[in-house]
């Protein structure tokens, strides 16, 4: 329960973050290919600042969420910062969520509830060895250079925009991740182990590049085209790794259904909230 809290805490602060990062990045110019000053022209706007402090409070709800629970079961939950983000942007706004949006919510909500139920993820290892890291590692990579292949030949729009969150969605998983392992290092062997080891230092060049994704998403594009993409891809990607790596165990046979069921209502729900007229008039990246 405390790993379901700290998750859900977490996606809450990171949804605040994906709402004001997405009004800093509409305020600087836009450019046909990655800025490598992206993030130093944000950092001069407060509203940005106040984004990196909640991006920093999810991480570390996120790592006390990986140390006490599962990897396929905290990241789904982050999911769940898609109707966060929009909840909390009719809040800024002052406008109220017609029922449609409710409906979608609800929907999103009890799929993602389905979905865990069923499949009841149970915890695996604490220990992953290199042999597994470098292939998982290996393959992640080549799909992030490929996702930003396909946005680079693109114009500044919903497709470049969800190829860019996708992309950072597979940065976030992968740093889940490394950050599992790193709190399990810092629990088992203290401070020192936690500093040397090759986890914590992958886990800062992942998330910090995940972030620079991020920025370059929701500013090629509406929010509605890079959030679902962000929250869904980062779900299937961690529990991907979580049974790949850790090998965490998914309950089979006739669960499949409803669990199947669920990711189809989670699906459903995040594709309408998508195509709410409200949610389109909230996030757009003129707003």
């Amino acid at each position: 329960m405390l790993a379901v809290l700290a998750a859900l805490c977490g996606a809450l602060s990171n949804a605040l973050a994906t709402v004001l990062q997405h009004r800093a990045a509409a305020t600087v110019p836009g450019f046909d290919g990655f800025r490598l000053r992206l993030l130093l022209d944000l950092a001069r706007r407060p509203v940005w600042v106040a984004g990196i402090v909640a991006v920093t409070a999810a991480a570390l709800l996120q790592a006390v969420a990986l140390a006490r629970g599962a990897l396929s079961v905290v990241q789904p939950v982050f999911v769940l910062e898609l109707p966060f983000a929009l909840l909390i942007a009719s809040a800024m706004a002052r406008r109220n969520l017609p029922a449609r949006s409710w409906a979608a919510v609800g929907c999103l909500v009890a799929g993602l509830g389905l979905a865990l139920g069923a499949s009841s993820p149970s915890a695996g290892t604490t220990h992953v060895p290199m042999e597994r890291w470098i292939p998982a590692l290996a393959g992640c990579g080549a799909a992030i250079a490929v996702l930003c292949a396909v946005a680079l030949r693109r114009p500044p729009g919903g497709v470049r925009a969800g190829c860019l969150a996708g992309a950072a969605a597979i940065g976030n998983a992968v740093t889940a991740a490394l950050i599992k392992s790193s709190t399990h290092l810092l629990d088992a062997h203290g401070v020192g182990a936690f500093l040397t080891a090759w986890q914590t230092y992958a886990f800062a060049v992942a998330g910090v590049g995940s972030l620079y994704l991020l920025e370059n998403a929701l500013q090629s594009g509406p929010l509605v085209a890079s959030q679902p993409a962000l929250t869904l891809g980062d779900a299937a990607v961690s529990l991907t790794l979580g049974v790949l790596l850790y090998e965490e165990r998914l309950r089979g046979g006739v669960w499949l259904v409803p669990a199947l069921l669920g990711v189809a209502l989670v699906a459903a729900g995040a594709v309408a909230l998508a195509r709410t007229p409200l949610t389109r008039t909230l996030m757009s990246p003129t707003d």
